[in-house]
């Protein structure tokens, strides 16, 4: 293959690329997801363990430091732990996926210089991992939601609609980053500091509507926002979704996976001459 020549860049490319290479993406996601263990003694059990610490701190500092609760809400200062972590679960699954592809590329050059390998899988392997570790962290929190509370939600069987959105809109974000990465540096610096600055200008501290209700508007923009409550409602809530901004979240997230398909077959003939 010519690493200089066009490549499809069609809505047809790529989901044919998508499922032609299914088999391929499962067996590098494993291997994602195994080798970020690779060596520790107890392996693939931290992805278990990460977000079970993690919800234990949540519970000490917020029931026992600053005694929060949930604005306009009558939960214990416990329930009030997993209130947030599920609003972290959802911005981590994001901020995992735009951290990693700055550096996707870079750190597989073989595939670029000296192997035919479709190279647009990479990113999609990267939202796979980060889904991973997403699910993992979910079952923490329906544990630590039905100890707490003796019951879930059946609502709960929403959130793979909830997150098909955030998904899609994470591969967009990939490709164009993973391009970007390669002929700007700097790229991965910034998105380290633009995914910590998210994660406080999210709902994952405080409810929407804690603010006043000009500053309401700005944080709708953010596109987390809408995600992060969606996964409330149905986990913590048992509220159904917004079906109608699910549908619109979901087709306006596919158009811009297309276009981050489309910027990565487009600038990718350029990849070997800068690496």
């Amino acid at each position: 293959m010519n690493p200089h020549a066009a490549q499809p860049t069609s809505l047809v490319a790529m989901l044919n690329s998508l499922w032609g290479n299914r088999e391929l993406i499962a067996q590098m996601t494993r291997r994602e997801v195994v080798g970020r263990y690779k060596g520790s003694v107890m392996g693939l059990l931290w992805s278990f363990l990460n977000p079970v610490f993690m919800l234990m701190v949540y519970s000490f500092v917020f029931s026992v430091v600053f005694k929060a609760r949930w604005a306009g809400g009558d939960e214990s200062h416990t329930q009030f732990a997993v209130v947030l972590f599920a609003g972290m679960i959802v911005h981590t699954l994001f901020a995992e996926v735009l951290n990693r592809a700055p550096t996707i590329i870079l750190s597989n050059v073989n595939y670029v210089k000296k192997v035919v390998f479709p190279l647009e899988i990479l990113a999609v392997v990267s939202v796979g991992a980060a889904l991973f570790h997403a699910l993992v962290s979910l079952l923490v929190l329906l544990v630590a939601f039905s100890m707490l509370n003796g019951f879930i939600h059946w609502t709960t069987i929403f959130v793979p609609l909830v997150l098909l959105p955030l998904m899609i809109l994470s591969l967009g974000f990939g490709w164009i980053l993973s391009s970007l990465g390669v002929f700007v540096r700097d790229i991965g610096q910034f998105i380290g500091v633009f995914t910590s600055a998210l994660m406080f200008l999210s709902p994952v501290f405080f409810p929407v509507s804690a603010l006043p209700e000009p500053m309401q508007v700005w944080l709708h923009l953010n596109p987390l926002t809408f995600f992060i409550e969606q996964t409330r409602e149905v986990l913590i809530w048992g509220h159904l979704p917004d079906w109608k901004g699910l549908m619109f979240y979901l087709i306006g997230a596919s158009v811009f996976a297309w276009f981050g398909f489309f910027w990565f077959q487009a600038t990718r003939k350029g990849f070997s001459d800068v690496l």
